[in-house]
């Protein structure tokens, strides 16, 4: 991995990560198209960048960081648990979806599902929550179990997390703020584990690339992050929806 690779896998880590269109999958892709091997070296790499957007998501909300918001927190961790579990219990089989088809295809299903509930379901007297703070702990356990879709490649945890914050009456805002916050249990954990495995590789020589990509990532995300607020002001998860299928069917064609 050279220079360039570093700041463009950065750039999409950080856009892609906190969008519901699968930053995984768009690494994915990116990955076998720069012909970025996955060596130790990456793995490593990729522990940094997703580190670096934890840490845009925490200097976005550094307000919510005080014991007057403990109750959200609680709400937060409750909706962790189902991904934490499932995920631990079977990291091994889904290691194994990895592949271009998988995330192709996820990425139509995932578009498809956006654009239903954007149709059928999304009335602006039904929404319920406005705040992200007035989320209930039904709620969250509901969006905790949407979550866990998120374990296939390509579905996109943002993606899953948004949908189901929707699905229980939260608006597009507060969903995706929601899905911000319960980023930072999920891609904690899962970043502590690989720095335990992959600890090795944070060496002098990989020092350049590896700190270029934390912090393209960081900038990125922090940016992507007010830009998506936004957004989603004056529009919908239409255009979301509508990427995802053309992205899906792109990768087919390409790949097949």
């Amino acid at each position: 991995m050279d220079i360039f690779d570093s700041l463009s896998l950065g750039i999409i880590e950080g856009f892609t990560e906190f969008l519901p269109i699968s930053s995984t999958g768009h690494l994915i892709v990116a990955s076998h198209f720069l012909g970025i091997e996955q060596t130790n070296v990456t793995k490593a790499y990729e522990v940094i960048i997703q580190f670096s957007a934890i840490l845009a998501v925490m200097f976005n909300y550094k307000d919510k960081f005080t014991p007057k918001h403990i109750s959200l927190w609680y709400k937060v961790f409750l909706a962790f648990i189902p991904i934490g579990a499932v995920g631990f219990v079977f990291s091994h089989q889904i290691k194994e979806l990895f592949s271009i088809n998988i995330v192709a295809i996820m990425f139509i299903v995932g578009g498809i599902v956006f654009l239903i509930v954007e149709k059928f379901f999304i009335k602006e007297e039904k929404v319920l929550v406005h705040d992200v703070e007035q989320v209930t702990f039904k709620q969250a356990s509901f969006i905790g179990l949407a979550q866990v879709l998120a374990l296939i490649p390509g579905t996109s945890r943002a993606g899953s997390t948004i949908i189901g914050a929707l699905l229980v009456g939260m608006s597009r805002k507060a969903s995706a703020e929601f899905s911000f916050l319960l980023a930072l249990p999920v891609m904690s954990a899962v970043t502590a584990y690989d720095v335990l495995k992959h600890y090795h590789e944070f060496t002098s020589e990989n020092l350049l690339t590896l700190g270029i990509g934390f912090i393209v990532s960081f900038i990125v995300a922090f940016i992507t992050i007010k830009l998506f607020l936004k957004f989603l002001d004056n529009f919908t998860f239409l255009a979301f929806g509508i990427y995802r299928i053309i992205f899906g069917i792109t990768l087919l064609l390409l790949f097949n």
